[in-house]
This record gives C-alpha cells, structure tokens and sequence, in this order.
C-alpha cells in the first residue's frame, strides 16, 4: 500500500528560534558541522547543540526482510526513485539520513516504563496538540495481590503498519504511506472528520478531534529523521524504554524483539511496526484501570489474550438515556437507506417475477410516487450521514478512495441509487395521466408530444434494474464498512441479517401503504399482494432475528472485545435488549398469525390495523436496535490510566462539570 508521494500535506514541526531571537543556543548543519553525528545534515530542522547522543539515529546494518516477510528497503518494493523529496515545512531539500527508504519503527521496552509521561509531553509539545488530544499515551495494566502487585505501563502511538487499515479505509485519501521511513502519514486538510479511521485502527492512533472536526496523528516526526534524529517522544523518554530505528533491528542492551505484549491488541490485523522487550514476570492475569470491561489472561503459550472483566456486576438495567449517541445521524442513515431500498425493491421486483398485481400497480401512475418517495428517503439518509461529519461541507471528497474505501464505495452506491430513481422517475412522467393533465393545464409543454418515439416502458425498465444493482451494491458496502477486524461486535453475520431484515422489513411496511392503498382505490384485488407484503415483512424479521441468536450464542463463548460488548448489552442495557428481542419475537408471532388468518380468507378492516400497529412496533424495535448496535461497540482498543482516555471518567467529568476545564482533556460534545 506504499503510495507515490505526492506530498499533500504539511508536516507538523517545531522549530528552535535563533540566538540572537530568543537566545536559544541553534545551528544549521548545512552551514557548519558541530560534532562528528552531525556532519553534512540537511536543514530541515535546527538541530540545538545540546542535543544529545542517544537522540540521534544509528546507522545499522539493515535486513531484507521484516518477520512477516515484507520488504524493509521500500524503494525496492515500489521502483521509486531514491532521492525524492518529502516537502517538508514546504522544503524541497532532500535529507541526509542513509537509511531513508527503509521501514522504520518504534522499540518499546515494558520493563523499563516508569509511566513519567515524558513522551506525551513531548510530543504534545512538537505537534501542539490540545488537551484532549495525544498523538502518543500511556496507558497500564496491572494485577497480582498484595505484597506481589505488579504494574506495566505501555506507551503507545501510530505504529506505521505494513498493512495500514486507516489507509484503507479512508475516504478522502487522506492517508498516504511514504517510501520514505515507511511512515503513514495524514493530511488533516484533506480530512472531512468521518472518524471512520478511527473505527479501523486497532491502536487508537488517528484521533478525531471534535472541536475542530477532522483528524489527526502521529506523523513519525519526520522532519527530524532527515536530519537524523530520533521522533521526540523517544528523545525525551528518561527511563530508555522508547526506541526507534529501521524494523526488526534490536536495539543496544535489548535481548527481546516482539510483536505484542499484555493489552497490545493482535498484530495479525495491521502488521504495526513495533517491536517490544518485556522480561519481567507478570501475574496470569492483568487488569485494565480504565472502564472498558476487558482483561488479559496468558493462555498455556504465554501470550496474553483479552478476556470479559464483569465490572459492572450482572444487574441488569433501562438506561434508555445512553442510547442517545454522537452516532444517532448514523442510525437514521442506515435504516432510512435500508429502508427505501426495500420500498423500491419489492413491487418493482415482484412486477419482474410476474406478480399480476404488483406488475398491475408498477404499471398505474402512482409507481411513480413510489420511487419519487424512495428517492426522498435515500437522500434524507445521505443528509443524516452528512451532518455526522466534522467538516460537513467537504461531503464531496467522500468519493475519492473508491480504489480501497467500503465507505466511499458505500456512498457511491447510494448515490447511484439515488441517480437511478431519479432517471425512472424522470422516464415515468409521460405516461402518468394525472401529471401530464396537470402540466398541461398550468403550461404549454406537451409531455407526451416531447417524448414521442422513446421507450418509455423500456426506458423505465432498465434504469429500474440499474437502481436495483446500485442499490444492492450500497447496502453490501454499507455491511462492509462494519465488518471491522477492530471492531469484533459488528464483524459478525448479525450485522448482515439486521441490514438485510431491516431492510425487508420496513420497505414492507412503507411500500405496502402505498401500494395496497392504491390497489384498493383501483378497486383491484389486494389478497396476493397483502400475502407478498406480509411474507416479505415476515421473512425480514426472521431473519434479524435469526441473526440475533447467532450473534448471542457466538459472543457468550467468546472471550475478545465482542464478548465484552455483548456482557455490557446484557447488563448495562440487559433490559433494554430484553424488551427489544422480546417485542421482535412477539412481532414474528402476531405477524404469522395474521397471515396465516388472510391465507384462510379472513379480510377484513382489523387485519389491515393490526398489521399497521406491528409494522409500527417494528420500526420502534429497529430503531432500539441500530442504536445499541452503535453504543456498544467495544474496539480492540490499548489500555487507558484511570483518568485519561477511560470513557468512564469522561462521562463522569461531564456529569460533575470539570469537562469544562479544558485541562481535563475531555473535549466538549459538538
């Protein structure tokens, strides 16, 4: 995924003012050489005087290959040329640093962390970040008992992965992975704030910042490897637990080099550019300070892998109140894109398999209300999806990653869905009666003189199939985006089924008031499309439900953060999720009972209530689903400290008020 670098963004930098302005001992390596590690270094940064020999680079001998047998030299790998500058500070100089086009990454060693901070502190400083936002933190776990108590603190930033998912998952290509350093980069101002990439990461790196919606992150410190200088947060690490150099070179006084450690998530997702040393002894089990209800158990290999810490007991409550989220824009799109997808699908569909009455009412003026209301429906989505945006009038650069990017693809689907309801409806306009008398009656425009000659029922034809192709194709990539490896919640089937039903399910009931209300008014039969409305009402239910029992069977075995979430779905909205699955169950039951009641000739003014009341019952047990489907989610997230990044004591600080001291670090909620 190494990309030809075309140098969109700006690389944070802090540079050391002059003597003679701030009396701030400075040089330019260009100009004059101070010391022997300083010689014929470019001018990209002021290297001060006083700077340090462990801050410098070493220049090692270099493998060809990384463990997971990725090429170390990226030119190697891409065929670029080796001289290319980086622009940095809008600098076109070249820098001097020999091992330049080799993947570089971060050696952290557990055993000497004393959890000083130094490192975010240093990097805050660099990248003058704000309070609720850190490029690098340090997080712990702990656990043994008294008097053998042991804890490790983990420093943690971007790890610049072989197999970089943010860049992947990106949108607006607002990622890039140099051959130089091998480093990730983003370009804050190509962003529009989707915070999608901060779904993917399984290491917290990209961090959206909610003030000035956009993201940002670790960006290697760049700027200081072309003069060959270590990134700032491992110059200033006082305890020599930060390291940094080309991949899989062992540091000096280093006897380990591995790719996890108790709390680091699996490096199988990203294949992240850090290596770790921690030989001390630690308890079987480590806990986590923060909220999240994760803990770490060594299994017989003694590898530590995540387990269910119950934190929040068993007791099982509403809390209705935490369902509203940052993502209710989110839980609007989804079920009104499902939604009007199925509104277009099923008579459309059923008229192409030859249904006498839904080919019957595809034919009669009021398909063209139909689509007109599906196409309404999408775009009110495509809106919702808008307004979660940090930087909502940069919607359009949502299309720029089609290459890799579920979510641009995603988009693009229903944005050609959207095209195609439109142009069917365009071509419906001549032949519906009651539009065409009433343009007639307001204008002198003939419609039907206009499009004499064309298809029209063709026309019609085709563009429906082509809105039913575009429509799939953006609800499979929608499924897509949340079939998330960090993300073990959503990465399950149970997301397909709640898409695929809800979808079933609410175009049923949207498009069975227009079309069994308009069979009616003809004075048509409305027995066979009742039974096709309410089977296909039936079937998407089911299969959510279906979905449902799976999805619970699997994650009470399961021990990761899908477990995790599912244990806070059982407690902390144990209710709640009861009250939903039972109403689901019950829908399913009535519904069944009802068709089978107009199969054996029952047709009367109740039946049509009851079936309105379940369908209205439905749209309220979707609307609690999609919202727990986004409040649960645990990620497979680093470990936080008990005040900083631990959402318990954002919530808490929020509740209290001191999230209104920005010092807090806990941003406000725009």
């Amino acid at each position: 995924m190494i990309e030809e670098n075309v140098t969109p963004q700006k690389t944070a930098s802090t540079k050391i003012p002059a003597a003679d302005d701030s009396g701030v001992e400075s040089f330019d390596p260009a100009k004059e050489a101070v010391g022997k590690e300083q010689e014929g270094r470019s001018n990209h940064w002021e290297v001060r005087t006083q700077e340090q020999s462990y801050a410098f680079l070493p220049d090692q001998e270099v493998k060809e290959e990384n463990r997971y047998g990725k090429l170390i030299d990226l030119v190697d790998l891409t065929g670029l040329p080796k001289e290319r500058p980086m622009y940095i500070n809008e600098n076109p100089e070249v820098g001097s640093n020999p091992n330049r086009n080799k993947q570089h990454g971060f050696f952290f060693t557990a055993d000497n962390c004393i959890g000083c901070h130094a490192c975010e502190s240093a990097c805050a400083e660099k990248n003058e970040t704000p309070a609720h936002l850190a490029f690098r933190s340090v997080g712990y776990v702990e656990g043994g008992s008294y008097p053998d108590y042991k804890r490790m603190n983990i420093s943690m930033a971007c790890n610049h992965c072989d197999d970089p998912v943010c860049l992947k998952g990106c949108p607006t290509r607002a990622y890039t992975k140099h051959a130089e350093y091998g480093a990730v980069l983003q370009d804050p101002e190509t962003c529009f704030g989707c915070g999608y990439c901060t779904w993917v990461c399984p290491y917290n790196a990209p961090q959206l910042d909610p003030v000035k919606g956009r993201v940002s992150k670790c960006n290697m410190c760049v700027d200081r490897l072309e003069v060959g200088l270590k990134p700032a947060c491992v110059s200033a690490c006082v305890g020599n637990a930060l390291d940094f150099g080309v991949i899989e070179n062992t540091p000096e006084n280093r006897e380990q080099c591995k790719t996890e450690i108790p709390g680091f998530p699996t490096p199988e997702i990203t294949h992240p550019n850090i290596r770790f040393q921690q030989t001390r002894t630690l308890p079987n089990e480590m806990t986590r300070t923060d909220s999240m209800p994760v803990k770490y158990h060594r299994n017989e290999k003694g590898q530590y892998k995540p387990a269910i810490d119950q934190k929040a007991g068993k007791a099982k409550h509403w809390n209705f109140k935490r369902l509203n989220s940052r993502e209710n824009p989110l839980v609007l799109f989804t079920l009104f894109a499902q939604a009007a997808f199925g509104v277009f699908l099923i008579p459309f569909l059923g008229a192409l398999l030859g249904i006498e009455a839904l080919s019957s009412f595809v034919a009669s003026d009021m398909f063209l209300p139909l689509t007109v209301t599906s196409l309404a429906m999408t775009t009110f989505a495509l809106l919702m999806s808008v307004t979660h945006l940090g930087k909502p009038m940069r919607f359009y650069r949502g299309f720029n990653n089609l290459r890799h990017s579920p979510m641009a693809r995603e988009g693009f689907g229903l944005a050609l869905f959207c095209t195609g309801c439109a142009l069917t409806s365009l071509f419906l306009l001549p032949g519906n009666e009651y539009l065409v008398t009433a343009v007639n009656n307001v204008t002198s425009i003939d419609l039907v003189l206009l499009t004499q000659g064309l298809p029209l029922d063709t026309l019609v034809t085709g563009f429906g199939i082509f809105t039913l192709l575009a429509g799939a194709a953006g609800l499979f990539y929608m499924n897509k985006c949340y079939q998330i490896k960090a993300r073990p919640f959503w990465n399950h089937i149970q997301t397909s089924t709640a898409f695929a039903g809800n979808s079933l399910s609410l175009g049923a009931f949207i498009g069975g008031i227009i079309v069994l209300s308009t069979l009616t008014v003809q004075g048509k039969a409305i027995d066979t499309a009742t039974a096709v409305f309410a089977s296909v009402f039936i079937f998407g239910m089911l299969i959510e439900a279906l979905g449902l029992i799976k999805h619970s069977y699997d994650l009470n075995r399961s021990e990761n953060e899908g477990g995790a979430a599912h244990y806070i779905q059982s407690t902390t909205f144990g209710k709640t999720y009861i009250f939903r699955n039972t109403l689901l169950a019950l829908n399913i039951i009535a519904a069944t009972s009802l068709l089978v009641l107009h199969l054996t000739g029952t047709n009367d003014a109740g039946l049509l209530v009851a079936w309105t009341l379940l369908a209205l019952v439905n749209c309220f047990t979707a609307a609690i689903g999609r919202a727990l489907f986004y409040v649960l989610v645990i990620p497979t997230t680093m470990p936080g400290a008990f005040f900083w990044r631990n959402k318990g004591f954002e919530q808490h600080a929020r509740d209290i008020g001191l999230a209104d001291n920005p010092s807090s670090g806990v941003a406000p909620l725009h």
